[in-house]
């Protein structure tokens, strides 16, 4: 018997820019990115994909761009494309394939780029297709949500929703560059400001009790849309991520998604509700309804799981929804572990900034955590749209 044995690395490496007004002409951010990509006389090209939610709270947008690769021809401006924002644009596999068919038409290959600019939604979608266009295209995101700022729009993951179930299909590929530009927070909606905030709290619960301290301190000013504790909380956030993609699992070879925390009843609680609910709204009421259970099980005590409730509730969040009645929402359980593979492994916490795994949770824990939420929670936050 004769056996060949391959083990080979690949270093991935790419920045997170942070500015504003990046299509502004005298902002030389992009361009001074694009011109350290770029070999001498080769003059590649870009597909620039618009989110449609982004294209109409910014109609001048559009223009800024083309005229941007006017005044700084450093790559060939081929078309601007806009398609749907929100989960829309991860619920429409045709999407994919019409982005796929721009990419021949264009002549985009893989020394080209395709930016894409929006919500996380957008990124998923845009990043999964040019991750099989040509078997990888590079990709730059330009995130406009708080969510897609400090979490999924500086990670590694790509996807769309397929046969009624969150991320089936997707790629794990790293963007060649993010660019935050604070400036797209301005025009969002208080939902999409609130929303992304849960992300922060679930990285700060597991990782950084200081930082799920200066949440705390700052819970006022944050929901009062305070633009500079925003950049803060973004880029602490961010760091976060990007330092556990960098020392753990970064394409998910194991069956432990620890910075998942909360998410398990999210991504059905989203799917339940037809996207009534946000990711963001969702992961808030997923980590509500774990910190209970962690306090349930003897490992979250009193206090801590009541700071957890009182941040997410004056930050404006819902915390219970009437779709976690009943059986359904147990059934995320079973789709999360199908989703990783392996045995279930869900992050729960012994205390604040101190997470723990499990391979299995207590049916009657959870009912029992979703009965409290309901009792406590039952009626809207203040300033909450859901």
């Amino acid at each position: 018997m004769h056996t060949l044995h391959q083990s080979f690395s690949v270093r991935f490496t790419y920045d997170v820019y942070f500015t504003e007004r990046l299509f502004e002409v005298t902002n030389a951010t992009l361009l001074d990115f694009l011109q350290s990509q770029t070999a001498e006389g080769v003059r590649k090209k870009i597909l620039v994909v618009l989110d449609g939610g982004v294209a109409s709270t910014h109609p001048s947008l559009a223009d800024q761009i083309h005229t941007y690769f006017t005044e700084h021809p450093i790559a060939a401006l081929t078309e601007i494309r806009v398609v749907p924002g929100g989960e829309a644009a991860k619920n429409a596999p045709e999407l994919v394939e019409e982005l796929i068919e721009a990419i021949d038409r264009c002549g985009i290959d893989r020394h080209s780029y395709i930016l894409a600019i929006g919500g996380g939604s957008v990124l998923d979608m845009v990043g999964y297709a040019s991750a099989i266009g040509h078997r990888g295209i590079r990709h730059i995101r330009i995130p406009t949500t708080v969510l897609a700022q400090n979490d999924s729009g500086v990670g590694v993951k790509n996807g769309i929703n397929y046969r009624g179930k969150k991320n089936f299909l997707g790629t794990f590929a790293p963007p060649v560059a993010v660019f935050n530009d604070a400036e797209f927070l301005k025009t969002l909606d208080e939902r999409d400001w609130r929303a992304g905030m849960s992300e922060a709290i679930k990285v700060a619960l597991i990782k950084d009790r200081p930082f799920f301290e200066w949440l705390e301190a700052n819970a006022r000013k944050l929901a009062a849309r305070d633009g500079e504790a925003m950049q803060y909380l973004i880029h602490r956030c961010a760091e976060l991520h990007m330092q556990h993609i960098a020392g753990g699992d970064p394409f998910e070879m194991g069956s432990s998604r620890p910075l998942d925390f909360g998410h398990w009843s999210a991504h059905k609680l989203e799917y339940l509700t037809n996207f009534e609910v946000r990711h963001g709204e969702a992961v808030a009421i997923g980590i509500a309804l774990d910190s209970l259970y962690s306090n349930r099980i003897g490992w979250l005590s009193d206090s801590d799981t009541q700071r957890i409730l009182d941040l997410e509730h004056t930050l404006g969040f819902a915390l219970y929804h009437p779709a976690l009645e009943g059986e359904s929402v147990l059934k995320g359980l079973q789709e999360f572990r199908e989703h990783l593979g392996g045995r279930l492994t869900i992050m729960l916490l012994k205390s604040i900034g101190q997470g723990a795994e499990v391979h299995d949770m207590d049916a009657d824990h959870i009912r029992q955590a979703i009965a409290q939420l309901n009792e406590r929670y039952s009626q809207p936050a203040e300033n909450e749209a859901v």
